[in-house]
């Protein structure tokens, strides 16, 4: 009963959030619905026993995504009126893609219930081992059968991030950048030098 309770609640409250995240005129306040939004989700996953995607939701969107979009929000100095005449200016543009997707959602359907399309059954090679919980199961399948597809997005993401780096990197003229090789090969003598000031006199630099 109790689990019952929950699932309407969650689902009641992420339905609403999420349409309030959309409706919000104010986009700080769109963010704070749209963590709302996401916390509610993770409470759906901890129900259904996926409480690694629980966690994800709460960990990855709500403390990196969401949090980011809200600093980003605050920090943007927005004139709506010109966000108005932008809405207004894509408009038409908006709906033609609404209306394509909405035809390949329609065509989809129908090619499923035509039996055009046979979707994958599971045989059972990827079940979890018995006992174990989801994130232990998740984990020994990551790192046994999916190792080197895992190590490749590892190495995709630093490849993005570095890039990230070196393009929003910016030499402006009076800025001492950092010389990495110089800081390597430094001395310890050249670092510290031993000075034995008199009483009184100070530290000449």
């Amino acid at each position: 009963m109790i689990q019952t309770l929950a699932f309407y609640l969650f689902a009641v409250l992420t339905i609403g959030s999420g349409a309030i995240t959309i409706l919000a005129r104010n986009p700080v306040h769109s963010v704070l619905w749209l963590i709302l939004a996401f916390f509610n989700a993770a409470g759906l996953m901890v129900l259904v026993g996926a409480e690694f995607i629980a966690m994800l939701l709460v960990i990855v969107y709500v403390g990196a995504v969401a949090v980011l979009f809200l600093f980003v929000v605050m920090m943007l100095d927005i004139d709506f009126a010109e966000l108005r005449a932008g809405f207004v200016k894509n408009f038409p543009l908006g709906m033609l893609v609404a209306v394509v997707l909405l035809a390949e959602i329609i065509l989809g359907v129908g090619a499923y219930r035509a039996g055009a399309l046979q979707l994958g059954t599971p045989d059972g090679t990827a079940s979890a081992a018995v006992g174990l919980s989801n994130i232990e199961a998740l984990g020994a399948l990551l790192y046994s059968r999916y190792l080197f597809l895992f190590e490749a997005a590892g190495i995709i993401l630093l490849v993005a991030m570095i890039g990230a780096i070196v393009l929003t990197l910016r030499h402006r003229p009076g800025v001492r950048g950092q010389n990495v090789a110089r800081q390597v090969y430094r001395r310890a003598e050249d670092a510290t030098i031993n000075t034995r000031p008199e009483v009184g006199a100070g530290i000449k630099l």
